[in-house]
Order: structure tokens, then C-alpha cells, then sequence
């Protein structure tokens, strides 16, 4: 049997399995409480759901793992993710109720209300019991675009179920795009087009939390590829600036698009001009102005060692030092703002596409909250970049496609300290191991040059 074929037909069987899974145990309304190891081993949940959930995720993570070294064809890895996709479209979302808190954020917008003021318990969402109680207090993080998209799906769907399906079919066709614009991105790149495309739209990740949780990344890493992957500088910038407007994390990506067009100063006004722009644009034409600024800092309220900077301030918490968590994560934050910085110089003069990627890899590693949702920002930009193996790019998705149970309990919490550990002390090796590198390249590039200035050495 072809290896093709076989990947092709393990994956389909992973995902119909994980569509029986979301219609046995996906996050249904109202909130109900949490499926988690306990419930599963005590038998609350019953049999079918679990075992659909565990082998249609590893099925379909292994066909995702086995298959990015042999693609066909483009129209063989489009062909593949769409059959894929389809059986998670009829069922409940899998892996999270985020989608919910939209429903109710879109519908305040399309009421009249400020979604930045206050959460569901405060300015109300007749769809509120369906909102996860973590979430119930929190104003919208989201910005402009995002809402106005909600709002829209929240006007024309009527009801929740309408609603979320709308919510469903924005995150589709964000996905549809990524997959549009991938193959321009990844030419203009020097990568293999078909790999890229396999790599970003047949990931579990997409699947569980784009096309079944209908997740707003799939709006923002839609915009982030189509405005890196044109080559007209206002359109990038109001691309850009536009997923900015989803998601604030996007703005990483702005200083390296600059660096796409020649004529530095004239791309920062053109590019910067038409970000600022679209944004302002969009905050004027929805009345909510840039209030999700501070919705930002509600997102902070989840403390899991998924997060590097979170899980070395628990590891030191657990060794009795108090206030750790809050000192890391700025400590972290400060880094990320180094890193960022670094990138962008070393990228003037080399490849600002795979900079970029590398930015939003920085963001989601040194950022105090991490979901698994999050690998998806890189993964877009680097898998059309990386031209080498990309283990060390699917190894970590593959992990994060398996962390949450069908109706978003994240396996996480169930291992808060002995996961912290692992982290800080993978985080320590990977210190050591650059600083390591770096040192010896210091060495070889002084002896290149000449460096060994010892007598008795011929020049």
C-alpha cells in the first residue's frame, strides 16, 4: 500500500474518531463540569468517548508526523487536509468553550455594548451559562476586527447554535486563506510549496482548534500570511494591521514585513502607515476605540508550567520561593523584548521571513500564558520558511494537539508540578546549549579571522 495512501486514510480514521469524541464529550452548552483524568478513571464519562478521543488524536497526530516527509503534491496535501477537516464540521467544539465567550462578546458588541467594560456577568449574553466560569468576569481581550466579525455572527446566527456555526464558518475561511496564501509565501521562500501547505492546514492543531473550537487564530494567522506573502507595501501593512486588530500579539510581525520591500524608510511609511491606518480605522468604525488594550491583561489568570517563564516561577515556588510566578513572568517578557530586538537586526541583512516566524516562536515561548492554540502563530510563517527538517517544529504542536480532553480540560493541570520541572529544566539546557554554541562559534570565528594572537604563531 502506498505510504501516501496509508497516511491519508490513518488520518481520516484519527479524525472521525475525534468527531465522535466531540459529539459524545465536546464542550456542549451550558457549561457543564469538566471532564478530566478523575471523571475518565472513575467511568463518569463511560467508555467510547475517551478511547475516540485517545486514539483519533494519536491516529491522526502519527499520519500528520509520518506524512511531512512525503507530499506528493499540492493538490494531494489540499485534498488531504479538507477530508480531514470535514468530519469535525457537524459536531460540538472540541478542546475548548472559548468559542462561546466570542458568541457572547459579539453578541454585546451587536447590542450596543462595550465588550471592554466588563465580562458576561456584568453587561450580560443570553447565551451566558455557556461561557466557562474562568471566563465569566473578563472583558474582551480580542481587538476591533475580531469583535465586529463576532458581532456579525452574532446578528445574522440569532441563536447560539446560529451563532457559533456563523463563528464556525469565519474560522473556515480563515483557514481557507492560510491555505490560498501559503504556496505564494512559501515559493518566496525557496520551500516546497506541497510540504508547507501539508504542514499548516493538515496539522491536529488546525484541526481541533480552527476547524472544530473555530478559534479567532485561524482570522489572525490568515491575515499575518496574505499581508507577508504580497509584495504591494499598503496592502501588507493593512493586512497586518488588520490582525493586529484580531490579536495584539501580531504586531511582532510589523517590524519584519518592513524589511520584505526595499527603500527602508519609505516601506516603514507605507507599511507602518497603512497598519495604523486599518487599525484606526476599525476602532473609529466599531466605537470601541483601543479599550482591548487592557483587556489584555485578563488572559494572565491562567498560571500552567505550558508557559516557560510560568513554569520556572512555579518550579521556585515549589523550592519556597513566594511571589516567583509574577517575577518570572516579567523577567520573561523583558527577554522576549531582547529577543524580538536581536532578530530584527539579524534579520536586515538575511531573511526576514524566517525572523518573523522565529518572532512569533520568541512570543508564544517567553509570553506568560501559553494554550495550545498558540504554536499556531509560528507554525504558518516557518513552515513555508524553514528549508531544513522541521521535527523540532512539528515535536512540540504534536504535543500541544494532545493536551486538552474534548471539552477543553487542559491535561496540564493534572501535572502542575512535576510538568514545571521538566520545563525549567529544559529551559536551562536550552540556555546552556546556546550560550554553548554561540561560545564555540566565538572560538572558531576568532581562529577564522586570525584570533590566536600567540607568540611564536606564524600571521
Amino acid at each position: 500500500m502506498p505510504r501516501p495512501f496509508l497516511v491519508r486514510y490513518v488520518g481520516l480514521a484519527g479524525s472521525l474518531l475525534l468527531a465522535v469524541a466531540a459529539w459524545r464529550g465536546g464542550a456542549s452548552s451550558p457549561w457543564e463540569l469538566t471532564v478530566t483524568p478523575g471523571t475518565i478513571f472513575a467511568g463518569r464519562d463511560g467508555v467510547l468517548m475517551p478511547l475516540a478521543w485517545l486514539f483519533g488524536t494519536l491516529l491522526l497526530i502519527g499520519a500528520w508526523w509520518a506524512g511531512r516527509r512525503d507530499v506528493p503534491s499540492l493538490r494531494w496535501a489540499y485534498v488531504t487536509a479538507t477530508i480531514w477537516a470535514l468530519p469535525l464540521l457537524p459536531f460540538l467544539p472540541l478542546a475548548s468553550y472559548d468559542v462561546y465567550s466570542y458568541a457572547c462578546q459579539g453578541w454585546q458588541q451587536a447590542a450596543g455594548l462595550d465588550p471592554y467594560a466588563g465580562g458576561v456577568d456584568l453587561l450580560g449574553c443570553p447565551w451566558a451559562d455557556a461561557v466557562a466560569p474562568t471566563w465569566r468576569a473578563s472583558p474582551a481581550p480580542y481587538g476591533p476586527v475580531f469583535l465586529v466579525l463576532a458581532a456579525v455572527a452574532a446578528k445574522l446566527g440569532g441563536s447560539l447554535t446560529g451563532t457559533v456555526a456563523l463563528l464556525r464558518v469565519i474560522a473556515v475561511a480563515g483557514v481557507a486563506v492560510i491555505g490560498w496564501r501559503l504556496p505564494v509565501l512559501a515559493r518566496r521562500a525557496g520551500v516546497e510549496p506541497a510540504r508547507a501547505v501539508f504542514l499548516v492546514l493538515a496539522c491536529p492543531l488546525v484541526l481541533i482548534h480552527l476547524i472544530s473550537g473555530a478559534h479567532n487564530e485561524a482570522v489572525m494567522v490568515a491575515l499575518i500570511v496574505a499581508g507577508l506573502s504580497t509584495r504591494r507595501m499598503l496592502l501588507a501593512g493593512v493586512l497586518l494591521g488588520l490582525a493586529v486588530g484580531v490579536k495584539a500579539t501580531a504586531i511582532v510581525v510589523l517590524p519584519f514585513a518592513i524589511l520584505l520591500f526595499p527603500h527602508f524608510w519609505r516601506a516603514v511609511a507605507w507599511v507602518g502607515g497603512g497598519a495604523a491606518g486599518a487599525l484606526a480605522a476599525v476602532s473609529v468604525g466599531s466605537g470601541l476605540g483601543l479599550g482591548w488594550v487592557t483587556g489584555l491583561t485578563g488572559s494572565g489568570v491562567s498560571v500552567q508550567w505550558t508557559a516557560p517563564p510560568t513554569a520556572i516561577g512555579l518550579t521556585l515556588e515549589l523550592l519556597g520561593v513566594p511571589g516567583a510566578v509574577g517575577v518570572t513572568r516579567v523577567l520573561g517578557l523583558i527577554a522576549l523584548v531582547v529577543v524580538l530586538v536581536l532578530l530584527w537586526l539579524r534579520a536586515r541583512g538575511r531573511d526576514p521571513l524566517l525572523h518573523a516566524g522565529l518572532a512569533l516562536a520568541a512570543t508564544v515561548l517567553l509570553a506568560p500564558v501559553f494554550h495550545p492554540w498558540y504554536a499556531l502563530w509560528p507554525l504558518a510563517v516557518l513552515a513555508a520558511t524553514l528549508r531544513r527538517d522541521t521535527l523540532w517544529l512539528v515535536a512540540p504542536c504534536a504535543l500541544a494537539a494532545a493536551l486538552c480532553l474534548p471539552d477543553g480540560y487542559n491535561l496540564a493541570l493534572a501535572s502542575r508540578a512535576q510538568g514545571a520541572v521538566v520545563v525549567t529544566l529544559l529551559a536551562g539546557y536550552l540556555v546552556w546549549k546556546v550560550l554553548h554554541e554561540a561560545n564555540r562559534d566565538s572560538r572558531r570565528l576568532g581562529i577564522g579571522r586570525g584570533g590566536d594572537d600567540r607568540p611564536g604563531r606564524d600571521p
